[in-house]
C-alpha cells in the first residue's frame, strides 16, 4: 500500500479528531489572522493572531456551552453568517460537540431561513448580527424546535430584553469555560465518541427551482477530504491562505478541513470589497477563488490599461497575447517533456511583458502567491492562460456539495488550463455512455435530508453519484468539463450547444462583460441577455461622453450597445456557425444574489434569469419562425 493510500485509509472518525491532534502537535504556532476594522476614521484594520492552543480554548469552550444547552450529539446548530473567524471556531465547537452544523448563507431570506433551520430541526442558530436574529425572530412562531439564539455581534441588541433566547457568543464562550471547568474530560470524551458515519454537516444547496435540498455530510466526508488535500501535496505547512469565500459553501468549508491537516496559517475576511486593500497585507501564497474574481481582476487591468491611453492599452493588449502564448507552450512543453520550457524568443518577449506589466498585477496579488484554486463554475481557458502567464498559477478544481466540494484538481506544475485536473486520491471517477460524470469515493453525501426519492434519482445503491455534469477525460485522467447536462442547448436544427462554453468565450473577450446567458434551446438561432460591470462600463462612459449617467442610461446608450456589438462579432468569429450570438440585449442592471439570479456562489441560475427577462428574449425571437 502506498504512503498516500495509507494516509486516507487510516484517518480518523472527525475532522474535530484532527483538530485535537493537530492543537496537540502544534500548540503554539499560528493557525488564524483576522482583522479588527479599526473603526470610522480610525484607520486600516488591524490583523490579530490566533494560535491553535487559543483557538482550540475558544472552540472547546464554545462546545461545552453548547452542551450545557442542552445540545446532543447529530442535533443541527445553524450558522448564519459571513466568513470571519468566528464562523470557523463555532464551526469547530459545533463539531466537537458531536452536533452537526446547517450552514445558511447570510443573504438567504428570512422565509428560507426559515424553511432551512424548520427542515434540518436546527436547536440553536448562532446568528452574527442583529440583522440575521431579526429573521428568526419574525418567523419564531414556524420554529418550535429552535431553543436559543447565540449572536455573534451583539450590538444593536437588548440581550437581556430577549430572555434566555438570545445569548452573545461572548457569553456563550464564559458559561462553556466555567462548565469545562467542572467537566475537564468533556470534549475528549465527547470527541471519542465520535462515528465516522455520524452527520457533521448539512449544507442547503441552492436550487434553481423549488425549496433547497440539505446534503447530509457526516464526519468522515470531511476527515477524507482533509487527508486527500494534504496528500496532493498541493499546500504546505509554510502557506499563508487568504480565505474570503462563503464558508456557508461547500468550497469554502472544505479548506478550513484541509487547513487542519496541513498546520498552515488561514487569514479569514469575507469581506469581498476588502480583498484588493487585504491581497499586500496578507500576501498569500495561495487562496481559492470563484472564476468571477479573476474576470473582474482582469477587467479592471484591462480598463485601468485602457484609460493610460492608446499607447499603454496597445502594450497591454501584446503583454497579455504574449502570456497566453507563453502559458500555452510552457504547459504544452511540461506535458510532452516535463520542463516548462519556452522558444528563446518567446522568453525574451515575455521578460518584457513581464516588466512592464505582469510584476505589478503580482504585486496587486500581495507578492507571493504561487497558486489560487479556482472552482464552483467554469473559468475562460483565455482568462487562465492571461493569469498563467503573468506568474499567477490558477488550479482549477471541480466538486459538488453532494460530493464535499474537491473531487479533482489541477497537480501543481502539471497542470493544465481548460481542465479541472485529476481525481483527488482515493476518488473514482467515471464517463456514462451519455457523457455523465459519475463519481465514487468517501467524500459522496450520505444523501438528501429526508428526500429518499431525491437521493435515489443521483445515488446508486453501489456508490456511483451522478453529478448532471457532462465532461471528457483525458488518456492520462485530466478532466475537462463541457457543461451541466440540464443546460445543454439544443436547437431547432437539432445541433448541440454548450452555453457555458460560448459564455466562457465571451468574457475572455469582452473586458467590460460580468455575467452572460446564452439562450437558444428549441430556436434556430442562438442570443444572449448580457449584464455589464457596473465600475468598468462606467469608467469607459466617461471616457466617451456618457458621463454622470446611471449604469441603466449608459447600457441603453446606442454608443455602449455599439461597443458590445464589436465583442459579439469577435466572440462568433471564433465560434461555429450554429453557436454565434445572431441577437443581443443589455440588462438593466447586473444579475445578483438578492434577486435568487445567481447564486451565493456567483453562479447563473439560468431559468431564473430566463424568466425575469422573458420579455426581452421573446422580442429578439419576434418576427422569426418558430416566435
Amino acid at each position: 500500500m502506498s504512503d498516500t493510500q495509507t494516509l486516507i485509509e487510516n484517518r480518523p472518525p472527525s475532522v474535530a479528531a484532527l483538530f485535537l491532534e493537530r492543537v496537540a502537535a502544534t500548540p503554539d504556532a499560528e493557525a488564524y489572522r483576522y482583522p479588527v476594522p479599526g473603526g470610522a476614521g480610525a484607520g486600516p484594520d488591524e490583523w490579530k493572531s490566533l494560535s491553535w492552543a487559543q483557538a482550540a480554548e475558544r472552540v472547546f469552550a464554545l462546545a461545552a456551552g453548547l452542551i450545557e444547552l442542552g445540545v446532543q450529539p447529530e442535533q443541527r446548530v445553524a450558522l448564519a453568517s459571513s466568513t470571519r473567524v468566528e464562523w470557523i471556531l463555532a464551526d469547530l465547537g459545533i463539531m466537537c460537540a458531536g452536533a452537526a452544523t446547517t450552514t445558511v448563507y447570510p443573504q438567504t431570506n428570512a422565509d428560507e431561513s426559515a424553511f432551512i433551520l424548520s427542515d434540518s430541526e436546527s436547536r440553536v442558530l448562532i446568528a452574527e448580527d442583529a440583522a440575521q436574529l431579526a429573521k428568526a425572530r419574525d418567523k419564531r412562531a414556524e420554529l418550535p424546535e429552535l431553543t436559543h439564539v447565540v449572536l455573534i455581534d451583539p450590538a444593536g441588541v437588548d440581550t437581556a430584553a430577549e430572555g434566555d433566547w438570545v445569548i452573545s457568543l461572548a457569553d456563550l464562550e464564559t458559561r462553556g469555560a466555567a462548565y469545562l471547568e467542572k467537566n475537564p474530560h468533556l470534549i475528549k470524551e465527547k470527541v471519542g465518541a465520535i462515528t465516522a458515519e455520524q452527520l457533521a454537516t448539512l449544507i442547503y444547496t441552492s436550487g434553481t427551482t423549488g425549496r433547497p435540498k440539505g446534503v447530509r455530510l457526516p464526519h468522515d466526508n470531511w476527515s477524507y477530504m482533509a487527508k486527500a488535500i494534504a496528500a496532493t501535496g498541493l499546500v504546505t505547512v509554510d502557506d499563508v491562505q487568504y480565505l474570503w469565500l462563503p464558508l456557508a459553501h461547500v468550497f469554502g468549508k472544505v479548506l478550513t478541513s484541509g487547513q487542519i491537516e496541513v498546520g498552515h496559517v488561514t487569514a479569514v475576511d469575507g469581506r469581498v470589497d476588502k480583498i484588493i486593500d487585504n491581497l499586500p497585507v496578507v500576501q498569500p501564497t495561495y487562496m481559492a477563488a470563484v472564476p468571477r474574481i479573476f474576470e473582474k481582476v482582469y477587467n479592471g487591468v484591462a480598463a485601468k490599461a485602457r484609460a493610460g491611453g492608446p499607447a499603454k492599452y496597445k502594450i497591454f493588449q501584446w503583454a497579455a497575447e504574449v502570456g497566453r502564448e507563453y502559458a500555452k507552450v510552457s504547459q504544452d512543453n511540461f506535458r510532452r517533456t516535463g520542463t516548462a520550457s519556452v522558444p528563446f524568443g518567446l522568453g525574451a518577449k515575455h521578460k518584457v511583458a513581464d516588466a512592464l506589466v505582469f510584476a505589478k498585477i503580482r504585486e496587486a496579488f500581495g507578492g507571493n502567491l504561487r497558486a489560487c484554486v479556482s472552482g464552483s463554475a467554469a473559468l475562460a481557458p483565455e482568462i487562465g492562460y492571461f493569469f498563467a502567464g503573468a506568474g499567477i498559477h490558477i488550479l482549477e478544481g471541480y466538486g459538488l456539495t453532494e460530493s464535499s466540494a474537491a473531487s479533482f484538481v489541477n497537480p501543481g506544475e502539471a497542470y493544465r488550463t481548460g481542465t479541472v485536473g485529476k481525481p483527488l486520491p482515493g476518488t473514482e471517477v467515471r464517463i456514462a455512455d451519455d457523457g455523465e460524470i459519475l463519481l465514487r469515493g468517501p467524500g459522496i453525501m450520505e444523501g438528501y435530508h429526508g428526500l429518499p426519492e431525491k437521493t435515489a434519482e443521483v445515488l446508486e445503491s453501489d456508490g456511483w453519484f451522478h453529478t448532471g455534469d457532462i465532461g471528457e477525460l483525458s488518456p492520462d485522467g485530466y478532466l475537462r468539463i463541457t457543461d451541466r447536462k440540464k443546460d445543454l442547448i439544443k436547437t431547432s436544427g437539432g445541433k448541440y450547444i454548450a452555453p457555458a462554453e460560448v459564455e466562457g468565450h465571451f468574457k475572455a473577450v469582452c473586458p467590460y462583460v460580468s455575467n452572460i446567458l446564452v439562450h437558444g434551446a428549441d430556436r434556430n438561432f442562438c442570443t444572449a441577455l448580457i449584464a455589464l460591470d457596473e465600475p468598468s462600463i462606467l469608467e469607459w462612459a466617461k471616457e466617451n461622453g456618457l458621463g454622470g449617467r446611471s449604469y441603466a442610461d449608459v447600457v441603453a446608450a446606442p454608443a455602449t450597445v455599439a461597443l458590445i456589438e464589436g465583442y459579439v462579432k469577435e466572440l462568433n468569429a471564433g465560434l461555429q456557425r450554429w453557436q454565434t450570438i445572431k441577437k443581443f440585449r443589455l440588462l438593466p442592471r447586473d444579475l445578483d444574489v438578492e434577486h435568487g439570479e445567481v447564486t451565493p456562489s456567483l453562479k447563473l441560475k439560468r431559468p431564473v434569469v430566463e424568466r425575469e427577462y422573458k420579455n426581452l428574449i421573446d422580442e429578439m425571437y419576434a418576427g422569426t419562425r418558430e416566435a
